[in-house]
């Protein structure tokens, strides 16, 4: 993975995040790794992929043959 100090990234961040934008930055300080730098397009893939699996899990818990009507279902689907 590649890192970048906390220095590097106080002096260049416009570099820092360019290279965010294919895959995670590790960002060090004293070699330790204190934060990551995440790209925009890879933040966002990210956060699809967590709605994904929370509306699977949604899904799953629904008992669709409660019978209840539509309204109580999509509420307990959050929609």
């Amino acid at each position: 993975m590649t890192s970048v100090s906390i220095s590097e990234l106080k002096l260049n961040p416009s570099a820092a995040i360019l290279k965010s934008q294919d895959y995670p930055i590790a960002v060090q300080n004293r070699n330790d790794t204190e934060a990551y730098l995440v790209g925009k397009n890879i933040f966002e893939k990210m956060i699809l992929y967590l709605e994904d699996v929370e509306d699977k899990k949604a899904i799953k818990k629904i008992d669709v043959n409660d019978k209840s009507d539509f309204e109580d279902f999509a509420s307990e689907l959050g929609i």
